[in-house]
């Protein structure tokens, strides 16, 4: 099997489950409790919390643990909403294609009278520090613009956004779930209020996450019940997911320099063979790109079938977010970098990770021009574009 879709997962690293077994093992107790076993549980916990802090530039007051990147995501808009909110500021700035975590979470405030404005984000998926300054106003309360794209693997200006919030004087939060663990994160010198992140996509267990706050931003908790992180999130903290997260956290950032030249270059050959396929588009942003992200339009191929012909051929790979890959929509994210719908129902995306190998990447390279070609043999459409009939789209 080749492993290509390491944005939708990633393999636990040895070191996030010993991490986790040994905290199973023997510190299983509740970190709430008073007496030496518990306390020994809240050691634990803390711990975790300064190494997560460490590696993104927070102090670990400002870290809070969550069950995923989507309630990170949901914490945080809704927090600096009501924040907004208290001061006549109904506001928001996100952009067309975030992940639906955000979107979702915006349509909500929409329908309490927030007034959301999504910026364009151009044919690169990119948007500017100009187009966020361009937006605000005086009842801004807020700006939301993830730091890498989950489907194309556009990585956007967060430092220079953050300036411009910050001199603004509105909140920045950025969807950091993909980039986390791969690119460096300084929340500090990026201007960064909010920002969330994900343990699976680095290496770590799944369901839980954190969400960074700066200090001073007050957070909205959305669950109620007792006091468990500072009161901002009741519920017992799941301290063997922390403890490994923390430890894939850790382990991803001090590699983060040699895993990342070793993937880009593993990228850039997989991206090289497939523009050779004729009628193909590369999405996203050829140079400001995660290291893993490769992501192709194929026209006259439907999406789906090319993903479970290669799965035949051992090769797993998606169309886009793993999280709406049950809908037969197309990509939200396609169409807002100006794909046509029918050109969108045909992408592939392939996230590689350290793990992936040479070898791989060549076998890659000879399955998908053959698995497009099939398809494209099997299509009366494709026949009508051939024969001139229907114009080609790219």
């Amino acid at each position: 099997m080749i492993y290509a879709d390491n944005a939708a997962t990633t393999r636990m690293s040895p070191g996030a489950v010993e991490a986790m077994t040994a905290c199973m093992r023997e510190r299983w107790g509740n970190p709430s409790s008073l007496y030496g076993f518990g306390q020994d549980a809240a050691e634990a916990l803390g711990s975790a919390r300064e190494r997560v802090a460490a590696c993104i530039g927070a102090q670990p007051r400002e870290i809070l643990f969550t069950s995923g990147g989507s309630e990170a995501d949901n914490q945080a808009l809704l927090s600096a909403a009501a924040l907004g909110e208290r001061r006549g500021k109904r506001h928001i700035i996100s952009t067309a294609f975030e992940h639906h975590a955000v979107l979702h979470t915006l349509k909500k405030l929409e329908q309490k009278g927030f007034e959301v404005e999504l910026l364009p984000v151009g044919p690169l998926g990119q948007v500017t520090a100009d187009q966020v300054e361009r937006a605000i106003r005086e009842d801004t309360c807020l700006v939301s613009v993830m730091y890498a794209n989950n489907e194309i693997g556009s990585v956007m200006p967060v430092a220079e956004i953050g300036q411009v919030c910050r001199e603004k004087g509105v909140l920045f939060h950025t969807d950091a779930v993909q980039a986390a663990g791969h690119l460096p994160i300084d929340v500090k010198a990026q201007g960064i209020d909010l920002l969330s992140l994900s343990a699976h996509k680095f290496h770590g267990p799944k369901g839980v996450g954190a969400l960074y706050a700066r200090k001073g931003v007050a957070l909205t908790g959305l669950i109620q019940g007792g006091g468990q992180e500072w009161g901002k999130r009741a519920g017992t903290e799941n301290l063997p997911a922390i403890v490994g997260m923390a430890a894939a956290l850790e382990e991803s950032c001090a590699h983060m320099e040699e895993n990342g030249r070793k993937t880009a270059t593993l990228r850039n050959q997989l991206i090289a063979g497939l523009s050779k396929i004729p009628h193909s588009a590369l999405n996203g942003d050829p140079v400001h790109r995660l290291p893993g992200n490769v992501n192709f339009c194929f026209e006259g191929v439907e999406g789906e079938s090319l993903l479970l012909l290669l799965d035949d051929l051992g090769i797993c790979a998606s169309s886009g977010s793993a999280c709406t890959s049950g809908s037969l929509e197309p990509s939200h994210v396609l169409l807002a970098i100006g794909r046509p719908h029918e050109v969108a129902h045909g992408s592939l995306r392939l996230t590689l990770g350290e793990d992936n190998t040479q070898q791989e990447v060549e076998e890659i390279l000879k399955a998908v021009p053959q698995v497009v070609a099939r398809l494209r043999d099997m299509s009366p459409l494709w026949e009508d574009k051939v024969e001139g009939k229907r114009a080609f789209l790219i």
